[in-house]
């Protein structure tokens, strides 16, 4: 008998596994080819807009992504930078052969996780509750939670142009068993789809037809902690093309032979990542499209084309892709593909990732409607972390939107839904100038410390931490910055007004003009950063100090809007509520609050179609009920 059986080896898989054998549960991890554990089957990338700063809060509270991200970049950068801290974010090119093998590797060493190779056919599923699983050679395991983390081999086929074949990404096996009893079970079970791009023989490309982007020389880390340093140290270059009319005018002449302007695809493709035909028809007046050529690996002679997705049959991709600056000579490894799979609504999940139809059955990642290795790996984590909770009679641990990217996008999924593939964008995230890249320890390793992902020694860096940048802020109320020949020369460099008189460092970190480098340079040249020596990976606390100071009065103003929101997340709804009851809300707010079933008036509000009038009412009716 296990706690928790996790059904899917991919980044939710690894994640909830995690999580549950780190918190003492006895764990069990069913996959199809323990080879493909935590594999990226299309982009070769860990992070971007959004993602990146999910990434770090994964590692905050206690995860492993980041750290396996870290140890397996082959090329990082800061996305963003020269614009406001609220939507900076890294993306991090993830070595394909390697970030697998170093998940697998760090997994098998866990007490507490036992990884088996098989195929699960169905639930093991008594009086609503599951009990376990069925495997395809009839042996039952039981188990007293279930996490359900099959991204996108669920009853999945992939699709080139009018010829379709039952198989997962990268020809593995798909599986039916488990879409089938959702579906007799009572899940919305609805098809989706996605696509990648052609993988091409990188020494058969000109580059010279192309724009070099090469990583930051800066060593950025997703990890808060020490030890997960780069395997391989190495920043390849990633290169820009773009396409053009010839391209487009093919793609427009053999769109029916496309699967998904040819009638073959039933699901719903993602709206913030189309594939390249889907591009040209929706953006006709754009005359070129970005293309980034990615490296996959050190080990493997391919590289990714970014932006070049299609279901177009092989013979048009090959027209297609010579066509691209550089690619008439193109060797192609894997021509591009789209697949279908199953998914659930995430309406019919509770916050903390728990099935409503099912008791104890917890689903995460791309089943719940999502895309994406980094929404991936958050779900995973919150549904092995709740799966424990469960266990442990504790409460869950559900983020607020004013909490993490996390928060946003979990409320996301089971209020609102999924029609379509669901990407995490920082203009999801009202409160995205509180939810930065910089800040995801202060504002989620307690949370971690607290559900028992975080051990001591790491809580107490993070209190370390916390101290240090409110003694360097308050230092620089007091430090001055002399009026003298040399500072003024230093500030006309940048270039900064001269000084009229000494001011406190506090004030001059205020111009727009001015960041942490330039504090860090002034402190040097005025023999002051021996008074900050103590202060461990101060240019990280440097960093935060410029933030917190300069955008203070915006960070306020953020904090008494969420504040607010969050007195409405406290007011909890009866779980027995009959909405029938609750009379002069409209016919639509009736229908979604009986579907959905939110647990806070918060959540009740966010809900589509249901007005402030509507909250009204129910607060009155609520508050009587409890008088």
């Amino acid at each position: 008998m296990y706690d928790v059986i996790v059904v899917g080896g991919g980044h939710a898989g690894c994640e909830a596994a995690l999580a549950s054998c780190k918190i003492g549960m006895k764990t069990l991890l069913v996959t199809g080819n323990l080879n493909m554990t935590a594999s990226l089957p299309c982009n070769p990338s860990i992070g971007g807009p959004a993602k990146g700063i999910l990434v770090r809060e994964i590692d905050a509270l206690g995860g492993y992504q980041g750290k396996n991200a870290d140890k397996c970049q082959i090329q990082i950068k800061m996305l963003n930078n020269s614009k406001g801290p609220a939507v900076r974010a890294l993306r991090a090119q993830a070595d394909k052969v390697l970030y697998p093998i170093e998940m697998r590797k760090y997994m098998e060493k866990q007490p507490n996780l036992e990884l088996l190779e098989a195929y699960v056919d169905k639930l093991e599923i008594v009086e609503d509750k599951v009990c376990g699983i069925f495997l395809l050679d009839g042996r039952k395991i039981s188990s007293k939670t279930v996490i359900l983390t099959t991204g996108t081999y669920l009853n999945s086929r992939i699709l080139r142009g009018h010829i379709t074949h039952e198989s997962g990404p990268d020809n593995q096996k798909t599986t039916k068993g488990i879409s089938l009893q959702l579906k007799e079970l009572g899940f919305d079970v609805q098809r989706l789809k996605t696509g990648t791009p052609a993988r091409i023989k990188k020494d058969s490309i000109d580059y010279s037809l192309s724009t070099i982007e090469p990583g930051d020389s800066y060593k950025w880390k997703f990890s808060f902690d020490e030890g997960y340093n780069q395997i391989e140290n190495v920043s390849i270059d990633c290169h820009l093309i773009y396409t053009n009319q010839e391209i487009h005018d093919l793609i427009r002449a053999n769109l029916e032979k496309s699967a998904m302007y040819g009638g073959v695809v039933e699901g719903i493709g993602p709206r913030y990542c189309p594939s390249i035909e889907d591009k040209v028809v929706r953006f006709s007046d754009k005359e070129r499209h970005q293309i980034f050529i990615e490296p996959e690996s050190l080990y493997i002679d391919e590289v990714y084309i970014q932006g070049f997705s299609t279901s177009m049959p092989e013979d048009v991709q090959d027209k297609m892709l010579r066509k691209l600056p550089g690619f008439k000579d193109c060797v192609v490894a894997r021509y591009a593909y789209a697949i279908e799979y199953d998914a659930i609504n995430p309406l019919q999940l509770w916050p903390s990732l728990e099935t409503k139809l099912v008791k104890n059955l917890f689903c995460a990642g791309q089943i719940n409607g999502t895309s994406g290795y980094e929404e991936a790996a958050g779900q995973g984590l919150i549904a092995g972390i709740n799966a424990c909770a469960l266990l442990q009679n504790k409460e869950p641990l559900i983020l607020r939107r004013d909490e993490g990217y996390l928060g946003v996008l979990i409320d996301d999924l089971v209020t609102k839904g999924a029609k379509e593939p669901y990407r995490l964008l920082t203009s999801r995230a009202e409160y995205r100038l509180l939810l930065r890249h910089d800040n995801a320890d202060l504002r989620l390793r307690e949370y971690g410390y607290k559900y028992n992902m975080i051990n001591d020694e790491q809580y107490h860096s993070l209190i370390e931490k916390k101290l240090n940048i409110s003694s360097t802020i308050e230092s620089f109320k007091v430090m001055k910055v002399k009026c003298n020949a040399s500072n003024n020369e230093y500030l006309s460099s940048i270039p900064s007004s001269a000084l009229a008189e000494s001011i406190p460092y506090y004030d001059l970190i205020k111009r727009p003009e001015i960041n942490h480098e330039n504090i860090y340079q002034l402190l040097k040249m005025n023999n002051e950063l021996e008074k900050f020596e103590q202060i461990k990976n101060f240019t990280e606390i440097l960093m935060q100090v410029e933030i917190e100071i300069k955008y203070a009065g915006y960070i306020n103003k953020a904090t008494s809007q969420a504040n607010k929101m969050k007195s409405m997340d406290e007011k909890t709804i009866p779980d027995d509520i009959d909405y029938k009851q609750v009379m002069n809300i409209a016919l639509e707010a009736r229908e979604k609050l009986n579907k959905i079933r939110p647990k806070t008036i918060g959540q009740a509000s966010r809900i589509s179609g249901v007005n402030p009038a509507d909250i009204a009412v129910l607060l009155v009716y609520i508050e009587g009920l409890r008088r």
